[in-house]
C-alpha cells in the first residue's frame, strides 16, 4: 500500500464516485469495458460507484448527482487527452491520474516524442507529416532517411488504432491516407525490430515489466484485444538489472510528459539492444485482458486493491 495515503481511505469510502467510461472516441468499446471492470472493483472495496457513459449523459450531471470524485476510464480523445480533465478542474471535481497538461501532452504522439528527444530520453528516429502537405511530400525521401521500413501513427490515437507498417512508397502513401481519416497530424517512427515491454507506473513506482509477444506483424488493436495466441509475460524474463534500467527509464519517461498517479508507459529494445520509449499512456486499459492488472498482481495487489489505490492518488496533498 501507498503509506502516505492510508489515512484517506475511510474518508473516500463515504464519498460518490463516478466512473466516467464510454465516451464518443474510437477506444469506445474498450472503455465500455474498462468502466465496467473498475466499477465492480471498487464496489467490492466498498465504494458508492455510479458508471456514467460520458456519450449520453452531460457532464453538469456531475453536480446534479453530488458527485464527490470521478474514476476516469475514457481512453482516447475527450477523455485522455485533458478536455475532460480541464472540464473537472472547472467543475472542482477531483479525478483520477493526470490533470490537464499531463494529459495532453502524454496523448500527443508528436509532442511526447518531442518532449523525449529534448530530454535525452532514447526513442526511435522519426518525422512529422501534416495532412495539408501530403501532395507534396516525397515518400521515397521519407522512407530512405528512417532506414527503409516505418510506423505510421496518427498523432491523438489510441489502441494501435489507425496504425500501420509500411516499407514501401505504396505502403506508406496507403498508411498515410488511413491514418489521416483519424488525425491531421502522423507520426512516422523509424521501424523496430525487437521485443516490446510495457511498465505500468503506481504512485511514483514502477511495477514489474511486462514483455508482450504476439504472431503478428505488431502489437495491433487485433493482438491486444481480440487474438488468443498473444503472449503476456510477467516477470518479463529480463535480468536485474535490464528491469531496472527499464523501469527507471519508464518513470524519466512518465514524469517528462507531466502524467501524474497512475498510467503506462510503452518501451521496445531495437536489434542492438537499446530500449526505445515509445509512448505513455495515462489512461490504460483494464479490461479482464489489460496490462496494468497483470503487472500489478504480479506485484502483489489485486484487481480491487488496484482501482481502490488509483483512487487514493486522486487526493492531491
Amino acid at each position: 500500500m501507498i503509506k502516505a495515503l492510508d489515512n484517506s481511505l475511510a474518508s473516500l469510502k463515504q464519498e460518490k464516485v463516478a466512473v466516467l467510461y464510454g465516451g464518443n472516441s474510437a477506444e469506445r468499446d474498450v472503455s465500455l469495458k474498462s468502466g465496467q471492470a473498475i466499477a465492480k472493483g471498487l464496489e467490492e472495496a466498498g465504494f458508492t460507484v455510479v458508471l456514467i457513459d460520458t456519450k449520453t449523459v452531460p457532464l453538469t450531471d456531475l453536480l446534479a448527482k453530488k458527485i464527490d470524485r470521478v474514476f476516469i476510464a475514457l481512453h482516447g480523445r475527450g477523455g485522455e487527452d485533458g478536455c475532460l480533465q480541464g472540464a473537472l478542474e472547472y467543475l472542482g471535481i477531483p479525478y483520477t491520474g493526470s490533470n490537464v497538461l499531463g494529459s495532453s501532452l502524454s496523448m500527443d504522439k508528436v509532442r511526447s516524442k518531442q518532449i523525449f528527444k529534448a530530454c535525452d530520453i532514447p526513442t526511435a528516429p522519426f518525422t512529422v507529416v501534416n495532412k495539408a502537405d501530403f501532395a507534396t511530400l516525397s515518400l521515397e525521401k521519407i522512407l530512405a532517411d528512417l532506414g527503409g521500413r516505418v510506423m505510421v501513427k496518427p498523432a491523438n490515437e489510441g489502441s494501435s488504432i489507425g496504425m500501420a507498417q509500411a516499407k514501401t512508397i505504396e505502403q506508406l502513401s496507403n498508411a498515410l491516407i488511413e491514418a489521416f481519416g483519424f488525425d491531421t497530424q502522423v507520426l512516422l517512427e523509424a521501424w523496430i525490430d525487437g521485443p516490446e515491454y510495457t511498465v505500468t507506473i503506481l504512485g511514483g513506482k514502477a511495477l514489474p515489466a511486462i514483455h508482450m509477444e504476439t504472431p503478428r506483424e505488431f502489437y495491433d488493436y487485433e493482438a491486444k484485444y481480440q487474438s488468443t495466441s498473444t503472449q503476456y509475460h510477467c516477470p518479463s524474463g529480463l535480468n536485474e538489472s535490464d528491469e531496472s534500467e527499464i523501469k527507471a527509464l519508464s518513470i524519466e519517461a512518465f514524469n517528462a510528459t507531466g502524467a501524474q498517479g497512475w498510467g503506462r508507459v510503452d518501451i521496445m529494445r531495437n536489434q542492438h539492444g537499446e530500449w526505445q520509449v515509445l509512448e505513455v499512456n495515462t489512461v490504460p486499459g483494464m479490461t479482464e485482458t489489460s496490462l496494468v492488472p497483470k503487472a500489478a498482481k504480479v506485484f502483489g495487489l489485486n484487481f480491487s486493491e488496484l482501482v481502490t489505490q488509483i483512487l487514493q492518488l486522486s487526493v492531491k496533498e
